[in-house]
């Protein structure tokens, strides 16, 4: 067994990486001296990978709407025992979330760590579908989605998406639709499972104070060994048009107050790895030198009356998907987005400061290095990037590559009118 060392001295971190012999591919990142220990096992699978070729078969399958977060529910059901009450008994809290591009299951723990460890990878590894337990997930999920449909926040979210976007998937409620849901069967989840939860597309990864070595002996005692060779996932994209489906989205529902978001759709795609991350990070720095609590336009806007302590922004994307997404809550959301478009309207150099920027990129490291403090944080960051073909402890050298014409560029490539859109949710009478 090869295993690598990724070192980063500067900010007094190492990352361990192996192979196991069923081929997950195994992260550690050792904190000498912490009581509480992390592991989360992820498949790069996720909402928006519904049309693919099942492993074994050499056509396109499109699946319905929100398996991925169906199987993520099924999983955690075993013939003779009930899984939340084991990782109680070890005295670990255990959890799992899907998203648009990967499925997590993850526990934290400060005793019997071992135990937890076998118990999460066996689980995952070994599924158990019956007709009769796939029906009966499909009421729990359906009252899971109509509780979201009735969530103004969740709505405003997918309102936004949904005018975004012509035929990417990303619109598309993470859990389905009720009708989609129906559609699901037991071999519909095999044939996804098979596919996506093979170990060459996973990644185990873990944080503590523990040895790799013995790490590594646990995972090749717990894990399946009876895999074939995976080779590359066919996944199939639908074609999606650079123009925006619809300007403006409106919906009323039982809130006490309106909330809307604007979007942006990005794209600038097609990105992996250090290209994706800077992206992502120039975005992020972008939106919070224009709308976070600290910069002029927000107080401005605030003093007027137009938002409140609600309001902010933030940029998500991955190769296939971007946008960056502006919300809160205002009684007149139009007012909020005329201002906002005469204020991106102006010249770059007039609402970006170089100043600002410094600020903030000192703010950035500060809060990086802070979060390094988190096994949990470390664990979920890392192997987002892991999944992004990006080393997480390659991040503050990442940053210092960041310039200020990197944000005066994306802001006049991202933030145009042209590619935005608003939302909103208005009090039901």
């Amino acid at each position: 067994m090869e295993i690598k060392l990724y070192e980063n001295e500067k900010i007094g971190e190492k990352m361990y990486h192996a192979k196991s012999k069923g081929g997950l591919n195994v992260y550690f990142i050792p904190k000498k001296g912490y009581s509480k220990q992390y592991a989360t096992m992820t498949t790069k699978y996720g909402s928006i990978d519904n049309e693919f070729v099942p492993i074994g078969e050499t056509e396109v399958l499109k699946v319905p709407e929100g398996i991925a977060h169906f199987l993520e529910h099924k999983l955690f059901e075993e013939p003779d025992f009930n899984i939340f009450d084991k990782f109680s008994e070890l005295g670990a809290n255990v959890n799992a979330f899907t998203g648009f591009t990967q499925t997590s299951y993850l526990f934290s723990s400060t005793e019997n760590f071992d135990e937890s460890l076998e118990t999460l990878i066996k689980f995952v590894q070994n599924p158990h579908f019956t007709d009769e337990n796939v029906e009966k997930e499909k009421g729990i999920i359906a009252q899971e989605i109509k509780m979201y449909d009735d969530d103004a926040g969740w709505r405003v979210f997918f309102n936004c998406l949904d005018a975004m976007y012509y035929n990417n998937p990303v619109k598309i409620d993470i859990a389905g639709t009720v009708d989609t849901i129906m559609e699901i069967d037991k071999d519909l989840l095999y044939k996804s499972y098979n596919t996506f939860y093979h170990p060459e597309n996973m990644v185990l990864f873990i944080v503590g104070d523990l040895d790799f070595d013995k790490i590594m002996e646990l995972v090749e005692k717990s894990e399946r060994t009876d895999y074939k060779e995976l080779g590359n996932i066919e996944r199939k994209s639908p074609n999606e048009p650079k123009e925006v489906r619809q300007k403006l989205v409106t919906q009323d529902m039982v809130t006490s107050n309106p909330i809307f978001y604007i979007g942006f759709k990005d794209d600038k795609l097609g990105l992996d790895g250090m290209e994706e991350s800077k992206k992502e990070m120039v975005s992020n720095i972008l939106i919070d030198m224009l709308f976070s609590s600290s910069s002029e336009f927000y107080n401005e806007m605030y003093d007027k009356g137009l938002i409140n302590n609600s309001f902010g922004g933030y940029f998500s994307g991955k190769e296939t998907y971007g946008h960056s997404l502006i919300g809160g809550e205002s009684d007149k959301p139009h007012e909020v987005y005329e201002t906002i478009m005469a204020h991106l309207r102006k010249p770059a150099g007039e609402v970006l400061k170089k100043e600002n920027f410094n600020r903030i990129m000192n703010d950035e490291v500060g809060n990086f290095l802070m979060s390094l403090d988190s096994i949990e944080s470390i664990g979920n960051s890392a192997t987002e990037s892991i999944l992004e073909n990006f080393n997480m402890l390659e991040h503050l050298e990442l940053m210092k590559n960041i310039e200020f014409q990197d944000i005066i560029d994306r802001f006049n490539e991202h933030l145009v009118e042209e590619k935005s859109v608003l939302s909103i949710i208005m009090p039901a009478e």
